[in-house]
């Protein structure tokens, strides 16, 4: 929504909508911060929200955060993931791991995997998935790391 008053002052609000779910604390004093579709974290809530996948980073960057490895980066990339996800997966995807910007893995319900890469060339990934969950229902393991040459495995 932008609203605009004379003489140049204007405002544009733009509603926050989670991609992703980051688990912090446990037992009692569990929490869950909710982190939008740029990978930006905005909200903290004591209740996960239905239908939001887990971020899971593998390995926190130690050192200077630089552009393809930082906490911000990856969180982005497994964001950007999520968004290409095709419809189907996206309601199935439980977890999203984050080893590096290149390996990407999302668990979906049934222990079956995606093994996703890097976050570029994330609609061609996208449509790969969902020819390969189509042709494929129930293949356990799903690679789409190369989209011209994407695999499936187990069942």
């Amino acid at each position: 929504m932008v609203r605009a008053w004379p003489h140049g002052v204007g405002i544009h609000l733009a509603e926050r909508r989670p991609v992703l779910l980051i688990r912090k604390g446990g037992g009692d004093r569990r929490r869950y911060v909710e982190v939008d579709a740029a990978g930006v974290r905005f909200a903290t809530v004591e209740d996960a929200p239905q239908g939001i996948p887990f971020l899971s980073l593998e390995k926190r960057p130690t050192g200077p955060a630089n552009q393809r490895s930082g906490s911000a980066a990856l969180r982005r990339a497994a964001a950007d993931v999520v968004t290409d996800l095709p419809a189907r997966a996206r309601r199935e995807a439980r977890t999203v791991r984050v080893g590096s910007y290149d390996g990407i893995t999302v668990e979906l319900t049934g222990d079956r995997t995606v093994r996703w890469g890097s976050p570029e060339r994330g609609a061609a990934k996208g449509t790969a998935l969902g020819a390969l969950m189509k042709a494929a229902p129930d293949a356990a393991r799903f690679d789409v790391s190369a989209p011209t040459a994407p695999a499936t495995a187990g069942n």
